[in-house]
């Protein structure tokens, strides 16, 4: 006999989720700011691989956190009107964006300088993914649904049209639907690192499967565990055969360390299919097997997933602050660190022993903080508390 599970329990396991993925990410922005190498883990090819498994690991935070939120726009479908909604997503959606470009941005620069002057990523993408789902939604479910599988699926048939120009090449902004563009507006720089198209798709497929969450809990978590072997599956076979899905096809290395390295590298910006088939294909198992077994660190978990704005703001300035403190013990003026990750001082860093032991320190002194808020969010019922 199926069994069924609380509302409340089913939410939570997408706040543990959540806070599991934003925990994750904390590590890639640590070892962006403390890393002793300059090096991109996803380009060079004399990278180590402890190197690359962290940076790669990181990779299900976006993808998950972007799906979650087309689950959680799904879920509150059920309590708001197709207007209500769609107003919601709408100005939340532009809230975020204006984040993005103030609040945000600053928090990578320490400064207001152009360079470049406005900083777009996963929360920019996150609020015009809100804005693109917010006309989306008055049509049928099955229909936002189809739409964005079509466009995940598809969104590779554009690398010849458009190829990845990388972080720093000027671009149109129209080109930011499928590759990062630095755009130049009214004499600032924009850098545009988070592509439109596929993000937005994906969110569409988030609005879809939060359907599941009124199923009972056997037949969830079958749909969920089949999900994910299924995108691990379609990873494997198209990223073996280089037939689909990726802009760079994969070779054997020169020993077995590289070659593995070579086969999973695949491409985030943008999110080609193969990186959301295996991203989404490890997280929907996470998803299911969360509602029925618990670590000793539950509930903290879910209460950083609960508020992942407040989470993930507060992170970056503390990470940027900690590397000016280290920085200035490194024998740096705070000066130094008034720039980005990507062209932090030289001569700075350290290895990722200490990467790690910052990136356990920087949640463990956020927690208490999220705890507070999240006790705050559930106290106060203002309109304005939903945009925080």
């Amino acid at each position: 006999m199926s069994t069924t599970i609380a509302p409340k329990q089913r939410l939570e396991s997408i706040d543990w989720l959540r806070g599991f993925v934003m925990i994750l990410m904390a590590l890639d922005h640590v070892r962006d700011y403390f890393s002793a190498s300059g090096q991109n883990p996803m380009t060079d090819p004399d990278v180590s691989a402890a190197l690359f498994a962290t940076r790669w690991i990181t990779h299900l935070c976006a993808p998950t956190f972007v799906l979650l939120a087309g689950v959680s726009a799904g879920l509150m479908a059920r309590r708001k009107s197709p207007s209500e909604l769609s107003r919601f997503l709408l100005t939340r959606g532009i809230w975020l964006i204006f984040l993005e470009a103030t609040v945000i941005t600053l928090s990578w620069k320490f400064n207001f300088g152009n360079s470049p002057g406005v900083i777009l990523q996963v929360i920019w993408v996150l609020g015009v993914a809100m804005v693109i789902l917010a006309g989306l939604i008055h049509l049928p479910r099955s229909a936002v649904v189809w739409i964005g599988i079509v466009v995940v699926a598809g969104s590779n048939l554009l690398d010849g049209l458009l190829p990845a120009g990388g972080f720093q090449v000027p671009g149109a902004f129209w080109l930011s639907i499928h590759r990062p563009i630095l755009w130049m507006s009214g004499g600032i720089s924009v850098l545009i690192a988070y592509p439109i198209l596929g993000w937005s798709g994906l969110m569409a497929c988030g609005y879809g499967l939060a359907a599941i969450f009124s199923w009972e809990t056997e037949r969830r978590q079958r749909f969920l565990l089949k999900l994910g072997g299924g995108l691990l599956a379609l990873f494997v076979v198209l990223r073996w055969l280089n037939l689909y899905g990726d802009p760079t096809p994969w070779q054997s290395g020169d020993s077995w360390g590289r070659t593995v390295i070579n086969f999973v590298n695949v491409e985030k910006y943008p999110p080609s299919l193969l990186f959301l088939a295996v991203t989404i294909g490890l997280a929907m198992p996470l998803l299911a097997l969360v509602e029925r077994w618990r670590s000793p660190f539950h509930n903290a978990i879910v209460t950083i997933g609960r508020v992942p704005l407040f989470y993930y703001v507060a992170h970056l300035y503390l990470a940027h602050l900690l590397a000016m403190i280290a920085g200035i013990f490194q024998g740096l003026p705070a000066t130094a660190w008034l720039v980005t990750v990507l062209t932090k001082p030289e001569g700075y860093g350290f290895g990722l022993p200490v990467v790690y032991l910052v990136w356990v320190g920087l949640v463990l002194a956020l927690y208490p903080a999220c705890r507070w808020f999240a006790q705050l969010k559930a106290q106060r019922k203002d309109w304005w508390m939903s945009y925080l």
